[in-house]
């Protein structure tokens, strides 16, 4: 035991020594120093302790900006620099719902209509199929749609009902490739301009 303490103690003091070599730069690289025994075994004048508390902090400020300072910053002085606002002119307002939001993003007032319908989904879907392994595919019908389809699309497909009417938003053939042609002409100018 006495002979692991004192080998602990032995690496500690030349991992001291290595690092405050590394700091102060007065001998040789930290790769001899470890084990081989060739660094001097006299310690250098101060300690690990003090070199840590001088060296590394002091590039650390000392004191907080004042609220004063971090506005001028931000904004500008108006003295001398004015660092203006800039109003936003990518905001644009909903066609439906009048709310803004910006160009290219959806409107968030009406996509929470789309969140809260699709968590229903997945509500009724896990009321109904519960933790089964899903190898069909599953249709979601809401009220008096069962009736209008013929009884032929069904076969094989698992059938989950909502009781409520569709949104009117909600189309009921997103998932289903469309039934348009593709345009057979290749003129790209608009038509019926003049």
């Amino acid at each position: 035991m006495a002979f692991l303490l004192h080998h602990l103690r032995t690496l500690v003091q030349n991992l001291e020594n290595t690092v405050a070599n590394l700091i102060i730069r007065r001998r040789p690289p930290a790769a001899l120093c470890f084990d081989l025994g060739v660094c001097s075994s006299q310690p250098l004048s101060s300690s690990l302790k003090d070199i840590l508390n001088e060296g590394f902090l002091w590039a650390v400020p000392r004191n907080r900006r004042t609220i004063e300072k971090r506005l001028k910053r931000q904004y500008g002085d108006p003295y001398y620099i004015s660092k203006l606002l800039v109003p936003k002119k990518t905001l644009r307002a909903c066609n439906v719902c009048g709310d803004d939001h910006e160009i290219g993003i959806l409107c968030p007032t009406c996509y929470k209509k789309v969140i809260e319908e699709t968590r229903a989904m997945q509500d009724a879907i896990q009321n109904e199929l519960g933790l089964k392994v899903v190898e069909n595919e599953v249709v979601v019908l809401y009220n008096g749609e069962k009736n209008s389809t013929p009884s032929e699309y069904f076969e094989g497909k698992r059938i989950v009902e909502i009781d409520k009417p569709r949104p009117a938003w909600f189309s009921k053939n997103l998932l289903q490739s469309t039934t348009q042609q593709p345009a057979t002409s290749t003129n790209i100018k608009p038509s019926d301009l003049g």
